[in-house]
């Protein structure tokens, strides 16, 4: 089980000033896990609900699976993240745009996007 859990209601992909941003929202905008990048690639940064709770250096490993994202972050990162050491994203069939932002995650991730 996850330390933290989001459910995402829809999800963003964007470029910005050289970025490229993948993001999952809760229902409300209550909650969001965000991925940024440069265009031209290098460290990914992810974020949970606050640009406080994020670091470059998070991942530790990234899984899709049936039910979404599970995310592993780095023992380092974790006190930036409330001690947590976990994040699942739930993506339900309902999740608007939900392909397209994992067809820019795989992209941005490459080999550290696990399937399975």
């Amino acid at each position: 089980m996850a330390d933290l859990t989001l459910k995402a209601a829809y999800a963003t992909v964007t470029e910005d000033d050289g970025f490229r941003f993948v993001g999952f929202v809760e229902e409300d905008d209550e909650g969001y896990a965000l991925f940024r990048q440069p265009v031209e690639g290098g460290a990914v940064w992810f974020e949970v609900n606050d640009e406080e709770f994020g670091d470059d250096e998070a991942l530790a490993a990234v899984s899709l699976t049936p039910k979404g994202l599970e995310i592993a972050l780095t023992a380092e990162a974790a006190p930036r993240f409330g001690w947590a050491t976990s994040v699942a994203i739930r993506l339900p069939a309902r999740c608007e745009n939900r392909d397209e932002a994992l067809a820019a995650l795989t992209e941005m991730l490459g080999p550290m996007l696990q399937t399975g």
